[in-house]
């Protein structure tokens, strides 16, 4: 069963993803350095979206380096997974088969995506057999 996690506003996901790229703690500056371009914002807020992120427990502050270093708790994929799982349920009542009919008369999916998705399935499906054995 996948974990439910708050959801992230989009300036804390912007964070967590330098978090999860760099797959170290940062410091704040760091952090700021990175959004660069991304956001133009006073390190002071950066540091309330950080101490928002420990509150929703997404990060830990270290306290024992300095200047404090900040990490991420809670895996990229881990989040994605819950996300996906939300996504699916509030848009698509849980049928990806709806999700993908979307995708595809949005022309968000062409042949060769199909084609991917075909392939990727079918060795899905090959694996789940080898595992029955």
């Amino acid at each position: 069963m996948c974990k439910r996690f708050k959801r992230l506003g989009d300036a804390e996901l912007e964070i967590m993803q330098i978090l999860w790229r760099e797959n170290a703690p940062l410091s704040a500056g760091q952090i700021h350095t990175a959004l660069q371009g991304q956001r133009s914002w006073a390190l002071s807020t950066l540091m309330t979206v950080l101490a928002r992120l420990a509150d929703k427990g997404f990060v830990e502050c270290i306290r024992t380096e300095k200047p404090n270093r900040y990490a991420a708790l809670v895996a990229k994929t881990d989040y994605q997974a819950s996300e996906s799982r939300s996504f699916l349920a509030r848009l698509y009542g849980n049928s990806v088969q709806s999700m993908m009919a979307t995708l595809y008369d949005s022309r968000m999916l062409d042949g060769q995506d199909v084609r991917e998705l075909r392939a990727f399935l079918d060795e899905l499906e090959q694996r789940g057999r080898k595992e029955e054995e």
